[in-house]
């Protein structure tokens, strides 16, 4: 089932958004940040909104999927709208503006991650490092390291996968041994403490035989760029893209 899938981590599929190169899908990931950041009107922010709608349709992705990606900052989300909304100089009370500044907000922090969320539910690790590779060549000419920019983001998008199967793995090994998860805060934090430490641990020993393999393999930070050409559905992707980041800008 996909929700119950890792967060943030691949999943095969053959739809739509599965088909367009990981370059098109970066660059729509871009215009579609600068829609939902250009939108001011509430016409223009509900445009961005139907862009997202589109965009989990393409993917077939759940919209529980952005829901469960916003969970843990919904405290702070909650925190910020609270802070807006309830004045306690002069007259205390509820300011409607600050509510809906801060709703706002929200909002388009919630079509972010959905954006977000769909690149890399419909994106491999390894094609985000190759169209990475591609869009940033033209900084190698003043000595940005492209290669290991991109090397380092594929590393960082597998490891999202390892990380929630190597968490689970030690929230399971402790129920096997009696270790209490529930009960008061202090309880809880308590019973945090005794999972996060060995999921460091882990992880620190995984990126260490990872180094080790490629200083043996004499890695060097260089890549051959494998990027075929686009394709007519990809250069009306990016059409349609431009054109909706314009109508939800100007409306």
């Amino acid at each position: 089932m996909r929700g119950r899938e890792v967060l943030g981590a691949y999943v095969a599929g053959d739809t739509l958004a599965h088909r367009l190169d990981a370059r098109v899908k970066i660059v729509l990931l871009v215009l579609a940040t600068v829609a939902v950041f250009a939108a001011d009107a509430p016409w223009g922010l509900l445009l961005a909104a139907a862009g997202l709608v589109a965009a989990l349709v393409a993917s077939k992705t759940s919209p529980a999927l952005v829901v469960r990606g916003l969970r843990p900052a919904a405290l702070i989300l909650a925190f910020s709208v609270l802070a807006n909304a309830v004045v306690l100089v002069g007259q205390p009370g509820l300011s409607l503006d600050g509510l809906s500044r801060s709703a706002l907000a929200v909002a388009r922090i919630a079509l972010l991650v959905g954006f977000a969320l769909t690149l890399s539910s419909t994106t491999m690790p390894t094609e985000v490092a190759t169209a990475l590779s591609w869009l940033m060549a033209p900084l190698s000419r003043v000595g940005v390291p492209v290669g290991g920019i991109s090397t380092a983001t594929s590393i960082a998008l597998r490891f999202i996968p390892i990380t929630a199967t190597e968490l689970e793995r030690i929230r399971a090994a402790q129920r096997a041994r009696g270790a209490r998860q529930d009960g008061g805060a202090l309880e809880v934090l308590a019973g945090w403490r005794r999972v996060l430490v060995p999921l460091v641990v882990a992880l620190f020993r995984r990126a260490d035989d990872l180094a080790e393999a490629m200083a043996d393999r004499c890695y060097t930070g260089e890549q051959t760029s494998m990027a075929r050409p686009l394709r007519p559905v990809d250069w009306v992707a990016l059409a349609l893209g431009l054109a909706w980041v314009l109508a939800a800008a100007l409306l």
